[in-house]
């Protein structure tokens, strides 16, 4: 992971994107390091796929015990939602 650089002033401006970043930031003042921001989170597109991949281990195993394939499962969401575009 690297260290990202930014000047006091920049900070201050971009705070918003930096509290959503995942990686430490190292703020400066006339070239000189003053502080680190360090999240205390992990970011929201890691927690984001962390739980989309929770969700597809959880869809494979109900499907494994419902013995459905994943060819029947499209088959079915495809009519389903053909059947739903045609009612008004």
């Amino acid at each position: 992971m690297q260290l990202h650089k930014v000047g006091i002033r920049e900070f201050r401006e971009r705070l918003a994107s930096f509290l959503e970043s995942s990686g430490p930031v190292a703020i400066t003042r006339h070239g000189e390091t003053v502080g680190f921001y360090l999240p205390a989170r992990p970011s929201r597109k890691t927690a984001d796929l962390s739980a989309l991949r929770a969700a597809a281990r959880q869809l494979d195993a109900l499907m494994a015990a419902g013995g459905v394939t994943e060819n029947e499962l499209l088959i079915e969401f495809k009519e389903t939602r053909r059947s739903r575009k045609a009612q008004p």
